[in-house]
């Protein structure tokens, strides 16, 4: 039996490295296996004290002004009648007291739209983003 010479023949010899590749992945995967199961976990053993499962406080909401107007123009706060110069320095007073409290425009339906953003823009003025249009 004669052996070919494969240096003469010009082909260099090829190694396949995926069988081996194969190979080397499953012995580190069952190393990394074994080290998890032989490893023990390591905690802390706590205590809890026993409580009652009470909610937490709520916050208190913030304080509303409602301010209606009516279909004649007229303006109320709490069903008593305000002018207008009236109506704005309690706002500002209402306002000045808390930082999160906002006022409520609540226009009748009659009133024309004109009318209910004019005195929406006005109260803006005062207020700024406190200031919000109430729907029902």
């Amino acid at each position: 039996m004669r052996f070919k010479n494969r240096v003469k023949s010009g082909k260099m010899p090829e190694v396949n490295l995926i069988p081996m590749l194969n190979v080397m992945m499953g012995i580190l995967a069952f190393f990394v296996m074994i080290t998890m199961m032989l490893t023990n976990e390591q905690g802390v053993e706590v205590q809890l004290p026993a409580g009652e499962n009470a909610p937490p406080p709520e916050e208190a909401p913030p304080p509303v002004l409602v301010v209606e107007l009516n279909a004649q123009g007229q303006f109320f706060v709490e069903e008593e009648p305000f002018e207008q110069q009236q109506l704005e320095s309690q706002l500002r007073f209402f306002l000045r007291q808390d930082e999160e409290a906002f006022v409520v425009l609540q226009a009748d339906e009659a009133l024309p739209y004109e009318r209910v953003l004019q005195t929406l823009a006005e109260l803006k003025v005062i207020g700024g983003d406190r200031v919000s249009l109430g729907i029902e």
